[in-house]
């Protein structure tokens, strides 16, 4: 009878001396665990294609743990049920990376192979701009003109370490994470069988960020953002109002707005999950965008100093807002007869502001599936199955959570509700 395998059960399980032996897993039927009597073990999919029985294997333990061969017998199932047959792909793409010359077993060819093919595809732009950026600075300086079957296990820790030497432990997971797909990918076209990256750990522990800016914060963030002018500061009040993420927001083209329909359009090719999304516009977000001074682009942007470019200064204006912001602070405080330079703020980052608009939805009583519909988000309450069945998109709901946002806004800064 199937059971669930787990991954303590997957590293205990012996071989039989005589015969290989298939362990079907309860968790995910049609996946199963494979173990040769040399030992080996090896994960695999069966299923049917034209009426004949298939088989297609995943890849080998402990390369491919329990976790990710779900992952990737989940694909290999959704490619079958849309009428793919990813064996006979994986033969192709072996057949393919063959042919492909000398250049594509050098590490420079199969990079570029794979930012091409597979970053560039699938990923959202901007997310594909920060993948080649890791594998410019970072492991092409390195790796360039070694083949890529000569890549060790010591190579990939050799170049983490020298990550988290220069300073950058952040940059060596997301290193990390980049080159494991990208060998990965390698492994799936035949060009390698064994990924090097096989049970090296992520050099430096990350601690999930939670800053929800306070109301007297978010007021101080609105008031000092109205100092700062365009087009920083009102990029600032709109990632406050919209609860978009900050690139989204500073490459709006007005393309994108609908002003009868109270409504912004960020598309797929813009989003970072790929996923078109509808934002309403809340009474204050639309006077903020009337007020932003209109300057003539061919692209439209509608946060831009000269046109033909969309606003990238955040490092340098982040710093006078928060400038602004503790010398306003300082200034109330003085006022109120208290001591002003024992007032500071915490540091926070733009993001945050994302993650204060939901939480402050979150405490006026929106739903959480709305929320996670204004953000964007396809992980959340509904996925998965879910997520393919229910194609409601929210409007009227995303609405009338933003309004309700938008009117503590209000609330907080001072702004005429007119």
């Amino acid at each position: 009878m199937p059971t669930v395998l787990t991954a303590a059960s997957v590293e205990r399980l012996k071989p039989d001396s005589v015969r290989r032996l298939e362990l079907p897993d309860a968790a995910l039927p049609g996946m199963y665990l494979v173990i040769q009597p040399s030992g080996l073990k090896s994960w695999a999919v069966r299923y049917r294609n034209g009426g004949k029985p298939r088989k297609y294997t995943l890849g080998t333990y402990p390369k491919l743990g329990l976790l990710e061969a779900r992952g990737a017998a989940r694909e290999a199932f959704q490619a079958i049920a849309h009428g793919r047959d990813p064996g006979t792909e994986k033969l192709e793409q072996r057949r393919k990376a063959k042919e492909g010359g000398q250049d594509q077993h050098l590490v420079s060819g199969a990079v570029d192979s794979f930012l091409k093919r597979h970053v560039r595809a699938n990923l959202s732009p901007s997310t594909a701009r920060s993948t080649e950026h890791l594998f410019t600075k970072h492991v092409l300086p390195r790796w360039r003109h070694r083949r890529l079957d000569s890549i060790k296990r010591d190579d990939v820790i050799a170049l983490l370490d020298a990550i988290v030497d220069a300073g950058s432990p952040v940059a060596a997971n997301r290193v990390l994470a980049a080159i494991r797909k990208f060998l990965n990918w390698s492994i799936d076209r035949g060009a390698i069988e064994v990924s090097p990256c096989a049970r090296v750990k992520a050099p430096t522990e990350e601690v999930s960020r939670d800053r929800v800016l306070s109301d007297a914060e978010l007021r101080l963030a609105w008031l000092a953002a109205d100092k700062v002018g365009a087009p920083f500061g009102p990029i600032v009040q709109l990632l406050i109002l919209t609860a978009q993420r900050r690139d989204e927001v500073a490459r709006m083209t007005r393309s994108e707005l609908q002003p009868s329909k109270a409504l912004w359009t960020i598309p797929a090719s813009r989003a970072k999950n790929g996923v078109a999304n509808d934002v309403p516009l809340s009474p204050a977000a639309i006077s903020v965008l009337e007020a932003v001074p209109q300057i003539q682009g061919e692209q439209g942007f509608v946060f831009t100093t000269a046109g033909a470019s969309a606003f990238s200064g955040f490092s340098k204006c982040k710093g006078r807002l928060d400038r602004e912001m503790l010398a306003m602070a300082r200034r109330e405080a003085k006022q109120r007869g208290e001591d002003p330079e024992r007032v500071t703020i915490a540091p926070w980052r733009l993001h945050d502001l994302r993650r204060t608009a939901a939480s402050g939805m979150a405490r006026l009583g929106q739903p959480v599936h709305v929320i996670e519909a204004v953000l964007n988000h396809t992980s959340g309450v509904i996925s998965g199955v879910a997520a393919i069945y229910n194609r409601h998109k929210y409007l009227d709901e995303k609405r009338a959570a933003l309004l309700a946002w938008d009117l503590h806004v209000r609330n907080l800064t001072g702004l005429s509700a007119e």
